[in-house]
């Protein structure tokens, strides 16, 4: 075994070269002038932006302050190119415009003049000289879809030569990306990279053929990462937002200017809105699986608004490996899935059979979440089985994650099957019986949860055990430890109330009991990562198990009056 997990990752190692390599063979030397040529004469429309916009963030950036990432950069009269900036994650938000959303709520002629003169700065620091972030394929393909968007405050009351300036450096980057997109990384960035060229195509003056070419590649991306069930290849919840804010446009501009429609994008978009609503809690927050982080309420009714699909979530995403048990007000959600793929696992989380559980308007039981600006090292922890609700064996992962950086933060082992079951009375009730193999290899155990909320939605009954294969228990000689985590959302308050319980009382008074008597119900500290105003510290409950005496526990929680 240890051999056959030596050649898979020299295999993994081998396959990235080779990727790389075709790569830079494909793309061949990069330079400005390979990439040189003319500009449009005039842009045909701007798309529209669906993302919330903020008139502080506007009123800062106006007065020469950048809040973005989490930190706030004061240029003092320079330009923010040339000062060095606090995080990755900002220059990230700094190089694609994305913020230029919120200028268009500003002052118009202070809006237009301070947009005009920060891209003038980005045009003369990085527009020529094609290395580092500024010219990621996810930043620029960001950054020419908020151009487009937001070149009505751009060019008003431009001069000619800025006029030139923008189109032919507008130009420059979609050839470029153009000529890159196809040698991305696959996932969200390629789609992403489609999603921009086609939106390019329809909004600058481009010839039919390259309308429909652009429209082809991005229907074959469409295809390959949006699922039968309407979720994305990566199973992160968030992505499906994401690219709806950026589809429903490019439909819209389709349908403006009279094109032809790509084949793929309103089936798709109908498809994705459905799994979006499967992962939305009552309160109206997207789960916490594989990679997602807060989600504002305005940013996902910006999109919802446009759903005309209608109907209840459904039971399960049988692509996307989700299922939903759901009675009354009470909902539980539960990851039931492995990455579609190694390329596919980057964001992917060792949360194999974690769960969520809401009830009415607030979510009690949560993962921890992906931070949205924190460093590698803390989304990294955010992966880990123990930062989600769930069991956790010999504080031990249940999916492997490589951290080397050539190989990129992908799952290189552990859980590879969940087999899951669903069952449920006439009454109403609903359950669920799942295990997985992540301590299969190490440790010689399967693990198994059992989940049934009662009719009426007022208990949910849990069961969770550790067995050999062959149904068996484990070797009472097992010095093996479990420790079952329940991680408590920020907003809900936590009480104990003897050895065996714990109540959960949520800001209006709901409150749930969760009870277990087969071993002892802690309360320790934890940490909330998708938290709006950053990692934040937080509360959560623990069950733990000794496997070789106590290799099976049962919980029950319980509404209270």
């Amino acid at each position: 075994m240890r051999l056959f997990k030596r050649q898979r990752i020299l295999y993994l190692y081998l396959r990235e070269g080779w990727r790389r390599f075709s790569r830079r063979l494909a793309v061949g030397r990069i330079s400005a002038l390979r990439f040189a040529g003319g500009a449009p004469d005039r842009l045909i429309v701007a798309p529209t932006d669906l993302h919330p916009a903020d008139s502080f963030v506007a009123d800062e950036i106006i007065a020469g302050r950048f809040p973005l990432a989490g930190r706030v950069l004061d240029c003092e009269g320079e330009s923010p190119f040339s000062l060095d900036l606090p995080s990755v994650e900002f220059a990230t938000r700094l190089h694609c415009f994305s913020w230029l959303r919120h200028m268009r709520i500003a002052r118009m002629e202070a809006a237009s003049l301070t947009s005009r003169a920060i891209v003038d700065d980005w045009i003369a620091s990085h527009g020529q000289v094609i290395k580092g972030i500024a010219w990621r394929p996810d930043v620029l393909s960001l950054r020419i879809i908020a151009w487009l968007s937001h070149s009505p405050i751009l060019l008003k009351d431009a001069d000619y030569v800025f006029y030139r300036r923008f189109l032919k450096s507008l130009a420059f980057q979609v050839r470029y990306l153009r000529h890159i997109a196809g040698t991305t990384r696959e996932g969200e960035t390629r789609l992403l990279a489609r999603t921009a060229l086609a939106m390019a195509s329809i909004a600058m003056p481009a010839s039919a053929s390259t309308i429909r070419k652009a429209a082809r590649r991005l229907d074959e991306e469409l295809d390959r990462q949006i699922l039968p069930d309407g979720g994305h290849s990566s199973r992160n919840p968030r992505v499906a937002l994401n690219l709806l804010l950026h589809l429903l446009p490019l439909r819209q501009t389709y349908v403006n200017l009279g094109h032809d429609v790509p084949a793929r994008l309103i089936p798709c978009i109908d498809r994705i809105f459905p799994a979006l609503r499967f992962f939305r809690h009552q309160g109206g927050e997207l789960a916490l699986f594989n990679g997602a982080t807060y989600t504002l309420a305005n940013e996902l009714m910006s999109v919802l608004r446009y759903d005309e699909t209608g109907g209840a979530p459904f039971r399960t995403l049988p692509s996307s490996r989700y299922d939903r048990l759901s009675v009354e007000n009470t909902v539980v959600l539960v990851d039931t899935g492995v990455p579609q793929s190694v390329e596919l696992s980057s964001t992917a989380c060792a949360g194999g059979l974690s769960l969520e559980m809401s009830s009415g308007r607030h979510r009690f039981i949560i993962n921890s979440g992906m931070p949205r600006f924190a460093g590698e090292s803390l989304r990294q922890m955010s992966r880990a089985t123990a930062a989600h609700s769930v069991a956790t064996l010999n504080d031990t992962s249940s999916l492997r994650l490589s951290n080397s950086r050539f190989l990129g933060p992908i799952a290189i082992g552990g859980v590879s099957r969940i087999d899951v079951g669903r069952y449920g009375g006439t009454d109403g009730s609903d359950g669920l019986i799942a295990n997985h193999d992540g301590y299969l290899d190490e440790f010689g155990l399967l693990y198994e949860r059992d989940l049934y909320i009662h009719a009426g939605g007022k208990t949910i009954r849990g069961r969770e055990r550790f067995y050999r294969p062959g149904d068996l228990a484990p070797d009472p000689s097992n010095k093996g430890v479990a420790v079952v985590r329940f991680h408590i959302h920020p907003a809900i308050q936590l009480h104990m109330a003897g050895a065996h319980e714990a109540r959960l009382v949520a800001p209006d008074g709901e409150t749930w009991a969760l009870t277990c008597m087969d071993v002892a119900v802690k309360e320790e500290e934890d940490v909330f990562f998708a938290d709006p105003s950053g990692v934040r510290a937080s509360r959560q409950i623990t069950l733990t198990l000794p496997i070789g005496t106590v290799p099976e526990v049962q919980w029950l929680m319980s509404r209270r009056a």
